[in-house]
C-alpha cells in the first residue's frame, strides 16, 4: 500500500490526475453530458498514455464527473449527470434563497465524504471476495459473465427487463465479430478482412454515448439562466457536523448498491434521498422538496460512495458495476490489465496503486471543486448548438486513435445511429457496453469448459457447486424480471376507480 502511494503521489501522475478530475468537474456540469460519456469519449486519449498514467487520468475523471453534476443542478436547475437529479431538487431550492453557493459547498464536501466511505469499504471487503473468486474456474468464468449480462436488464427504462436483455445480448453479439480466440475461425466478418480483427470496443462506447448524445440532444432548444453570483461557498462546521451520521449511513447505502452489476449512482442517490426522509425528525422531513440541506447531504453522499462500491465487482470479479465502470474496464484493458478474481496474481501491486489513485482523486476532487465553479458557471451560457458540434471531433479522434483505422470511425458512427434509436424506442444503452466488455469472458471460458466437461455426465458438470449457485442465480433473474414485468402490466390494465 505504501508503495502505491509513493508511485500515485509522483509529481507527473499528480499533474494526470488532477487533469481529468478538472476534466471530469467540468463535463459532468455542462448539461446532458453523463459520467459515462465523459468515460467514454475521454478513453481515447489514454490510449496513448502509459498504464498508471491512464489509470489515473480515468480514475480522476470519474471521481470529478460524478461530482460535476451537482454544479449545474443547483445553479441552474439542469442535472448535469442523472444521479444529481435528487441534488436539483433540494440545491436549486437553496439557491433561489441566496444559498446557491453554500449549498454547493455542502455537497462538495458530501462528495468527499461519500468517496472516503467508498474507498474504505472497497479497501476492506475486496479481499474477501477476492478469496471466493479464486474458487472460480472456467465454468464458473461463464456464468458470472451470464450473470453480468442478465442483470443488465435491471438497466431497463420501464419495468419489464427485457429491453435490458436484449440490449445486453445485442452487445455479446458485437464482439463475436472476428477470429474465434480458440481455434482463430472467422466469425461473422462476411468476408470482410478490415473485421478480423474484431469491432472495437472503444468505438462502440464512443458511439452509444457520445455520437447518440450529439443527435438526441441537438434539436433541443437550450434556455438556461446564469446566476449572477453564488455567495458564500464553505459551508458552517455546525451544519458538517449535524449532518454526518446521515451521510455515514448514505455513504454505506451507496457503495453497497454500487456493488451491485446495474444498479449505478442514480440508484443510490434516489434510494439513500428516500431512506433519509423516512429516517429525518418531522421537522427535518417537513423541509424535504423544499430545500434541505440534510436532503443534499444524503443524494451527494450515496452518488460519490458508489464509485468505490462499483470497483468492487469490477476489480474482484471483472464485472462492471456500472457504464462508467465498463468504460475504465476498457480502458485496462487497453493495456492488457485483466482484471478479475486472479489480479494480485497477474499483475501484483496493482490494485494497492488503484486505491491509493482514488484517494489522491477524491482529494484533489475536493480541491478542484471549490476553484471551478466560477469557470462552470461560464461554461453554463455556451449554447448547446456550438457545444454538441464541438465534441464531435474529438469522437472521431477517440475512434480512430486506438486502432488508426477508418473502420473504428464507421463503426462508432453507426453505433451512435443505434444508440439514437434505443433512445427513441426507451432501450437502455448501458447493457450494450455490458454485453461488448464481457463477452470475451463469456466466449473463451464456455469454449474452454466444453473441452474440460467433454465425456463428462451431467452430474460431473452439477457438482461445480458455485456453477450450479450461479445458474440458479441465472434463472431467479429471469424469472423475478418476468413477475415484475407482468406485475408491473397487471396494474397499467388495471381499471382505476372514480374517486
Amino acid at each position: 500500500m505504501i508503495e502505491g502511494f509513493l508511485l500515485a503521489l509522483d509529481p507527473s501522475l499528480l499533474v494526470m490526475t488532477l487533469l481529468g478530475v478538472c476534466l471530469g468537474i467540468i463535463w459532468g456540469a455542462l448539461p446532458g453530458l453523463s459520467t459515462t460519456m465523459a468515460m467514454g469519449l475521454l478513453i481515447g486519449l489514454s490510449a496513448g498514455m502509459s498504464q498508471d498514467v491512464a489509470i489515473t487520468f480515468m480514475l480522476g475523471v470519474y471521481t470529478g464527473s460524478v461530482f460535476g453534476g451537482a454544479i449545474s443542478a443547483v445553479l441552474i436547475n439542469i442535472p448535469g449527470t442523472p444521479d444529481a437529479v435528487p441534488t436539483m431538487i433540494e440545491g436549486h431550492q437553496l439557491a433561489q434563497k441566496g444559498e446557491g453557493g453554500q449549498a454547493l459547498g455542502m455537497a462538495i464536501a458530501a462528495s468527499f465524504i461519500g468517496g472516503s466511505i467508498g474507498i474504505i469499504l472497497l479497501i476492506t471487503l475486496i479481499p474477501l471476495i477476492l478469496v471466493f473468486a479464486l474458487n472460480f474456474r472456467s465454468w464458473e468464468m461463464f456464468w458470472l459473465a451470464v450473470v453480468g449480462i442478465m442483470v443488465a436488464g435491471s438497466m431497463s427504462a420501464g419495468s419489464m427487463p427485457l429491453k435490458g436483455w436484449i440490449a445486453g445480448w445485442l452487445g455479446l453479439l458485437l464482439a463475436f465479430v472476428g477470429l474465434d480466440a480458440i481455434h482463430a475461425v472467422p466469425r461473422f466478418t462476411f468476408g470482410t478482412f478490415a473485421l478480423y480483427d474484431g469491432i472495437s470496443y472503444v468505438a462502440v462506447l464512443i458511439g452509444l454515448f457520445g455520437l447518440a448524445e450529439i443527435f438526441r440532444t441537438l434539436p433541443d432548444k437550450d434556455s438556461t439562466t446564469i446566476p449572477s453570483e453564488v455567495g458564500r461557498l464553505f459551508p458552517p462546521l455546525h451544519l458538517l457536523a449535524k449532518y454526518t451520521p446521515s451521510a455515514i449511513r448514505s455513504g454505506v447505502l451507496g457503495t453497497f448498491i454500487g456493488a451491485i452489476p446495474g444498479a449505478g449512482a442514480n440508484v443510490a442517490s434516489f434510494l439513500a434521498y428516500d431512506v433519509g426522509r423516512r429516517r429525518a425528525n418531522d421537522e427535518d422531513r417537513a423541509k424535504w422538496g423544499k430545500g434541505s440541506y440534510h436532503a443534499l447531504v444524503c443524494a451527494e453522499t450515496a452518488n460519490n460512495a458508489n464509485i468505490g462500491g462499483s470497483m468492487l465487482p469490477t476489480l474482484a470479479l471483472g464485472i462492471p458495476g456500472n457504464a462508467a465502470a465498463a468504460a475504465l474496464l476498457a480502458a485496462l484493458t487497453l493495456k492488457n490489465v485483466v482484471v478479475g478474481p486472479t489480479i494480485e496474481i497477474d499483475h501484483p501491486g496493482l490494485i494497492y496503486f488503484i486505491y491509493a489513485a482514488l484517494i489522491v482523486a477524491n482529494i484533489m476532487m475536493y480541491a478542484a471543486a471549490f476553484a471551478l465553479i466560477g469557470p462552470c458557471v461560464k461554461l453554463f451560457s455556451l449554447p448547446r448548438g456550438i457545444l454538441m458540434p464541438l465534441i464531435l471531433p474529438v469522437c472521431i479522434i477517440g475512434a480512430y486513435s486506438v486502432k488508426l483505422s477508418m473502420i473504428d470511425i464507421w463503426i462508432m458512427f453507426g453505433a451512435g445511429i443505434v444508440g439514437w434509436l434505443f433512445s427513441v424506442f426507451k432501450f437502455p444503452v448501458a447493457p450494450v457496453v455490458l454485453g461488448v466488455i464481457l463477452a470475451p469472458l463469456a466466449d473463451e471460458n464456455f469454449r474452454r469448459s466444453l473441452l474440460v466437461f467433454e465425456d463428462k455426465t451431467l452430474g460431473f458438470i452439477l457438482s461445480q457447486w458455485i456453477g450450479t449457485f450461479l445458474i440458479g442465480v441465472v434463472l431467479f433473474v429471469v424469472v423475478e424480471g418476468i413477475w415484475r414485468g407482468l406485475r408491473a402490466a397487471r396494474a397499467k390494465n388495471a381499471p382505476v376507480s372514480a374517486e
